[in-house]
C-alpha cells in the first residue's frame, strides 16, 4: 500500500470514529453539565444576617430555618461575614461584620468551624447553594497582618496605615502589593476547599481594588470548583471577572420614584441604558432592600410606603436577578441595628410571605424572567406615561407581561405594542383582562398586574 492510500485509510477510520454515534445508554455519552452563571439564572438570592435572624444569633439556630427558606423557593443563600470581628476601635457594642479580625476562623458568637461546615452540608442536602460575604478591601486593626505584614496595608506619606472615610474601625489594604493579593487569595481558596462553599459576594469589589486582583483570584480558585462570583459594585467592567453586579443605581431610582422625584419614564430609560452598557450576558442583582439600605436609609415601608409590593413585583419580573433580605418576606418593619443585637420579628403582621413565595416561584419557573442571556429582553409596551410602566419579556415559548402603576393615584394603562394583545389572567388574583390597542385598563394606586403565558 502506498503512502497516499495509507493516509487515506487512516483518515477514514478517524472520521468514522468521530461521527459514529454510541448506542443509547453507553457510558461514552457525555452530557454537558450546567455551570455558573447559567446554573443561577433562575435563582433568587437570599441575604442572611446571622446575628439578627434568630434570637440566639447563631449558625445552628439559623440552620433550623433552612426548610422554610427552601419552601419559600430560595436557591442561593448569601451569608454575611461569619469571621471574628475586631475589638480594637470596634463600633460598639458588637462591632461590624465587615471589620474582620481573622479570615480563617468563625466568630465564636455565631458558633464554631464545625457549625459552619455542618450548615454548608445541610444547605447542599436541600439542593441549595451558599455564597459567603467576603471582605477584601480592609481588615480590623487587630488582624495579625497589622503587625506581621504592615506592607499589606495602604499607608500615608508618614508610613501610617490609613482607613476609609468615617470607617475608623477598619484598616485599608493595598492590593497593588503582590504579597497582599497572594495572602488574600489563599484565604479565599481555603473557604472553597475546606468548607465547599459555592461562591463569594465580594464587598467593595471595585473600591481601591485593581481588577487584576480578581483576575488572579479567579485563576487560582476557579480550577478548584465552579463557583458564583457576585460583586458589590456597579460597573460594566466588573463583568470581566464577575458573574453578577449590584444594580445600585436602580435601587436609588426606585426610592426616588416612590417619593415622586422620578417616574416610570426614568425607570424605562434606566433599563434601556443598562442593557446598552452591560449587554445581555451579565446578571444585575436587583433589590428593594439589603443590610445597608435597611439600617442606614430605612425599611421598604419607610421608603416605598403603600407601594412596597409594587416595587418588589417590579424587581422580580422586569429586570435582573432578584434578592431578598432576612425578614423582608415577613414585612420587617424596623431598621435593624448594625452594631448591636436586634432580632428580626417573624410574626409577619401583613401576611406577605405567600406574596413573596409566589414571586420567587414565578421567577424560578418562567424562563422569560431568567437572568442575563438566559431570560427575555425587557421591552416597554405602553406609551411614555410618566406614571405607568408596562413591559413584555419572551423566551422560547414563555411570555410575561407586567403592568405597574408607579403612583399613589389611579391611572390608566394604554397598550402601544400590538404583539402584546390578547386575553390574560393576572398571576396574583386570577382576574381576567384583555389587552387591546383600542381600550385602556384602569389601575388603582400602586396596582401591579402580571400576565404569564
Amino acid at each position: 500500500m502506498n503512502k497516499f492510500l495509507l493516509l487515506l485509510t487512516l483518515f477514514s477510520i478517524a472520521l468514522y470514529s468521530c461521527t459514529k454515534k454510541p448506542p443509547q445508554g453507553s457510558p461514552d455519552v457525555v452530557t454537558k453539565s450546567v455551570t455558573f452563571p447559567e446554573k443561577a439564572a433562575s435563582f433568587t438570592i437570599y441575604e442572611v444576617n446571622i446575628r439578627q435572624h434568630t434570637p440566639e444569633g447563631t449558625i445552628n439556630a439559623f440552620a433550623k430555618d433552612l426548610p422554610r427558606l427552601k419552601e419559600l423557593g430560595i436557591k442561593m443563600l448569601w451569608i454575611m461575614p461569619v469571621q471574628p470581628i475586631g475589638v480594637k476601635n470596634r463600633k460598639l457594642p458588637l462591632g461590624s461584620y465587615y471589620s474582620i479580625k481573622n479570615y480563617s476562623e468563625v466568630n465564636s458568637e455565631f458558633g464554631t468551624v464545625e457549625d459552619f461546615s455542618n450548615l454548608v452540608s445541610k444547605i447542599h442536602e436541600l439542593g441549595m447553594y451558599i455564597i459567603l460575604d467576603w471582605v477584601p478591601n480592609h481588615t480590623a486593626w487587630d488582624h495579625p497582618w497589622i503587625d506581621a505584614h504592615p506592607e499589606y496595608y495602604a499607608q500615608d506619606g508618614k508610613g501610617n496605615i490609613v482607613y476609609e472615610a468615617d470607617w475608623d474601625d477598619i484598616a485599608l489594604l493595598d492590593h497593588t502589593n503582590p504579597g497582599t493579593r497572594a495572602a488574600m487569595i489563599a484565604e479565599m481558596k481555603n473557604w472553597v476547599t475546606k468548607f465547599d462553599i459555592d461562591g463569594f459576594r465580594c464587598d467593595h469589589a471595585g473600591h481601591e481594588i485593581p481588577l487584576y486582583f480578581w483576575e488572579e483570584a479567579r485563576a487560582a480558585i476557579d480550577p478548584v470548583k465552579d463557583i458564583f462570583w457576585l460583586a458589590e459594585w456597579d460597573g460594566a467592567r466588573m463583568h470581566l471577572d464577575f458573574d453578577a453586579t449590584y444594580a445600585w443605581e436602580l435601587l436609588h431610582l426606585t426610592n426616588d420614584v416612590a417619593k415622586g422625584k422620578s417616574n416610570a419614564n426614568d425607570i424605562a430609560n434606566w433599563i434601556d441604558k443598562d442593557i446598552k452598557e452591560y449587554g445581555r450576558k451579565p446578571f444585575r442583582m436587583t433589590m428593594i432592600t439589603n443590610h445597608d439600605e435597611n439600617s442606614w436609609n430605612g425599611t421598604e415601608f419607610e421608603r416605598y410606603g403603600d407601594g412596597y409590593q409594587t416595587f418588589a413585583t417590579f424587581i422580580f419580573t422586569a429586570y435582573g436577578m432578584p434578592m431578598l433580605y432576612s425578614g423582608q418576606e415577613v414585612a420587617l418593619h424596623k431598621r435593624l441595628r448594625f452594631f448591636a443585637k436586634d432580632t428580626v420579628d417573624w410574626s409577619d403582621p401583613l401576611k406577605v410571605q405567600p406574596f413573596y413565595q409566589k414571586l420567587v416561584a414565578l421567577h424560578s419557573s418562567n424562563r422569560a424572567l431568567w437572568c442575563g442571556e438566559y431570560g427575555g429582553m425587557t421591552h416597554r409596551i405602553n406609551a411614555k406615561d410618566p406614571n405607568v410602566y408596562a413591559f413584555q419579556r419572551t423566551k422560547d415559548n414563555n411570555k410575561v407581561i407586567g403592568i405597574i402603576n408607579f403612583s399613589k393615584k389611579p391611572q390608566e394603562f394604554h397598550l402601544a405594542d400590538s404583539s402584546a394583545t390578547g386575553k390574560f389572567q393576572d398571576y396574583f388574583t386570577g382576574e381576567s383582562y384583555e389587552l387591546s390597542m383600542s381600550k385602556g385598563i384602569p389601575l388603582k394606586p400602586w396596582q401591579y398586574l402580571v400576565f404569564v403565558r
